[in-house]
Parts: structure tokens; sequence; C-alpha cells
């Protein structure tokens, strides 16, 4: 029998697993970059497609460098790869001449960037020594340059990709809806982020959200070149006393056995909050590629798999997942019930190849108390989804309520301010939870302590870990998974 540590908001819940049970963690650090910046220069100079960066970047010229919000991976870094990589970018155009450089900051639909954060997007030094604009993109802008439409709908972009002499994305291959051509996808209008879905959020072939940002690429193309260099990243490591978790089974024995875990548990939420915060963490990358923002991001993103995942000979009947106390967005909060299932079901459990990682009619269990908190104003527009009793389970009623969320004012305004996300978000968010559960037979809360707020999303709230997986034994799983996150990684089920 192994022990496991699973996070459950800002509580550790140790699991018991049975002989047939299956414990997965991301594996070992294979490799890493010393030096980002190098790697991101020689990258430019042989790129997979198209030309070299010296000679798209023309003296006296303009340039637009796309990076997005550091949301992924959680854990997060102060300062990590992307940060490097974007120096070096901007330092590179300067170097071949380019009299002005802008930073956009893609957040989709997102809470925008503020100006006392937009510095935590770089390097301190960087921050010191850049003379060129920052600009946070605003899906609801005036200006937004239309590049037609694609079906039914509108492609709308910020002006600063079609206003310059060259666009350059600088991002890591998370995900297909993260990274890539992604971040063009996240400069544009609400009409094609709301569309943006994906079934997998590693494979391009089910993604509408990946159509639609390769559509944008294309577009744009044909008015200004489109470069871009794309990052596969390592997991982020927990450094000191924990050091080797959750790929080192001895770290997690010793976490177990720490006098330091028996205080945590016992502490105040706060002080419990704050120690997970401040636990030091590695964020390191493995590879760097260039090119046509498409093309770098998916050889990124097949070498990221690699590194990354875990391979199941099959599906699984059942999967323990723990939440996080954190937000899937910058900057982190405490997560409210719609944000806590989307880490579970939305990220965790969409992220596979081949296959979906639990048989249909499986089961999920989330590990999490589920309460009622949506702090304000940041998470105001989650209320409208939430307390709308027919909202997860009626889907008319649904399209109404995000109709309304659309025409509230007063929202739209908190977005734009930067106080808020975007009224949509709550309803892309949940639209990825109905995705990956649309298969289950079941969705479990353990641990919880709200059972209203999990019957309000059509969930099944159970009181500890152990009566969730007699639940689920119940329903026939014999196969069982345990999902050690954060962090999340890919998972590759079959050949």
């Amino acid at each position: 029998m192994t022990r496991i540590p699973l996070l459950a908001d800002a509580r550790i819940v140790v699991a018991d697993t049975g002989e047939d049970d299956l414990v997965l963690r991301p594996p070992r650090q294979r490799e890493s970059l010393e030096d980002v910046g190098r790697a991101v220069r020689d990258a430019f100079a042989f790129p997979l497609a198209g030309e070299p960066l010296d000679k798209l970047a023309r003296p006296g010229s303009t340039a637009t460098i796309v990076i997005e919000q550091p949301s992924l991976p959680i854990p997060a870094v102060t300062t990590g790869p992307r940060h490097v990589a974007t120096a070096a970018v901007a330092d590179e155009l300067d170097r071949l001449g380019v009299k002005q450089i802008t930073i956009l900051v893609a957040g989709g639909l997102l809470r925008r960037t503020t100006p006392r954060e937009i510095g935590l997007l770089v390097p301190p030094d960087f921050r010191r020594r850049f003379k060129g604009r920052v600009t946070v993109h605003d899906a609801e802008a005036d200006d937004l340059v239309d590049l037609g439409r694609t079906g039914n709908i509108d492609l709308r972009v910020n002006r600063a990709l079609v206003e310059t002499d060259l666009v350059v994305t600088v991002t890591a291959a998370e995900t297909v809806l993260h990274g890539g051509p992604a971040a063009l996808l996240a400069a544009s209008g609400r009409e094609s982020l709301r569309a943006a879905g994906a079934l997998s959020l590693l494979e391009t072939s089910a993604s509408q959200g990946w159509r639609l940002a390769v559509e944008i690429e294309r577009r744009l193309s044909e008015r200004v070149p489109v470069t871009g260099v794309s990052l596969a990243l390592n997991a982020p490591r927990v450094a000191g006393p924990f050091a080797g978790y959750p790929h080192d089974q001895e770290a997690i024995d010793r976490m177990i056995g720490s006098r330091m875990r028996r205080l945590f548990q016992v502490a105040p939420g706060r002080v419990r909050q704050r120690v997970l915060d401040r636990l030091p963490r590695e964020l390191t990358a493995a590879a760097v590629y260039a090119g046509t923002p498409s093309v770098a991001h998916t050889e990124a993103l097949l070498r990221a798999t690699v590194l990354k995942g875990v391979s199941l000979d099959e599906p699984l009947d059942a999967l323990v997942i723990g939440i996080p106390p954190t937000t899937p967005w910058m900057p982190r909060e405490r997560p409210n019930p719609v944000t806590a299932a989307y880490l579970g079901l939305g990220l965790a459990l969409r992220l596979w190849r081949n296959a979906p990682p639990i048989a249909p009619g499986g089961t999920v269990i989330l590990v999490h108390p589920f309460p009622r908190r949506f702090p304000r104003p940041t998470q105001t527009p989650y209320r409208s989804l939430f307390y709308d009793a027919r909202t997860a389970r009626d889907r008319d009623a649904m399209r109404d309520a995000e109709q309304a969320a659309v025409h509230d004012t007063a929202a739209l305004e908190d977005y734009r301010a930067g106080r808020a996300c975007h009224p949509l978000q709550p309803f892309v968010e949940w639209s990825a939870c109905d995705a990956a559960t649309h298969p289950l037979g079941a969705v479990l809360i353990a641990g919880c302590r709200d059972a209203f707020a999990a019957r309000q999303l059509g969930f099944v709230p159970v009181h500890a870990l152990g009566a969730a997986l007699e639940l689920a034994h119940g329903r026939g799983a014999r196969r069982v998974g345990y999902l050690l996150t954060p962090p999340f990684f890919p998972l590759v089920v079959g050949s």
C-alpha cells in the first residue's frame, strides 16, 4: 500500500492506494537549457519555418512582441524562461535596428493586467532598460481591426498586430489553447475567444480554438510578417525540504512523515495559504523552437508532451484529482466552485492524447471543500453563472444567462478597468467542464463542505475521500488512478 498526499484547497489529504490502483506523477526532469537567451537567438537564426529574424526585422522599422499572462504551468515562478525569452527577443530586435518595439500582453477574456503587474512579466533588469511601449489587450476595444469572418465568427484583432512591420510571439507550449498562434487569438475579440474550445488540450484535430488561432495567423500573415518562438517547459519542481516532489516517492514519504505537515494541518487557513505560496519552486526550459507560430508551437508542444507525459495502457475506471488552492489565472486567488471544477475537469482532465484518460461512464473524484466564495470584484462575474439555479443543467438557460452577461455594463466596465475578468470567462470555463464531463458517469466532490455548491453544478457531494472511493467502486470502478497535481501534466493513453 502506497500513501500519497493530495492537495484539497489549502489542506493535505493523505490517501491509501490499493494494489490495483495507479499513482500518476510527472517523470523526472531529463534536460534543461542553461542559457535560454542564447537558445532563443539560435532558434531565430535557424527557424523551423519562415525567414530568420534578421531578414524580417529591418533597421528603422517597428515590431510588436506578443506575450501571454504566465498563468500556466501551475505552480508558476516569479521569473522563468518566458521572462528571459521576452527580454532576449526585445534585445535582438534592438540589435537589428528596430526603431519602435511594442509589447502586447494578450490576455483574452482573463482579467486585464494592471500597470502595477506589467513589470512582473519581464525580468527586473530588462524592465529598467526597456524604452518601448507596453499595451494590454482589451477584447471590448472599439478599435479592433476586422480580419473578416470564418463561418459565423468575426475575427477582430488588436490594432498593434496590424499597425506594425513585424509580429513576434513569445510563448510556452502548454496546450493548443495556450501559446503559439493562440497568443494571437488571445489578442482578438470576444466572439472568437468565446468560440475557442477544445475536447483535448493536446490534440489540434478536436479543437475549434486551434483552428481559429491558425486562421488568424494566416490572415494576419497576409498583412504583416509573423514569426515567433515557443518554449518547451519542464514541469515545475519544488525546491527546499521537499525537493523531488511529486515524482520521487522518497520526497512524498518525507512530506507525509514530517512534523511540518502535522503543524500545517492545524494551522489557520491564511497561514497554510502563505506557506504554500512561499514554497521555493524552479521552472526550466527543455527546448526552444522558432518559426511561424503554429509550426514552432506544434513542435514544442510535442516535445513537452514527450518530456512531461505519463503513459496509460488503457483508460481508467476512476480518477482522483486534488484541487490546489489557486485560480488558473493571474493574479492567484483562492478558487470559487466554478474555477475549482475547471482546474480538475477543464484543465487536468483535458490534458490527454489519443483518448480520454477515463473510460465512458467512469467516475471523477475532485478533492476539494467547494466553499462558496467569490471575492469582489475579481470573481464577481462568476456569480451570474453560479447563482442561477438553472444554468448548470439547462442549456437554454445557460445561453440566456450568457447573453445577459455580455450586456452587463457594470461587469464590462470592471473588466476594462482590470478589476475582474470578462463576464464571458466563467461561461468559457464551464463549457470546458461540460465537454470533459459529458462522457462520464459521475463527478464526486470528496471532502465537500458545501453540498449546495456541488449540487448547484450537477456534482455529487461526499463528506470524505474514503466514502467517495466506495461510491466509485460501487459504480464498478476497478482501476483507480490518483493524479498528483499540481503540476498538471499530459496523459498519453494507449499507443
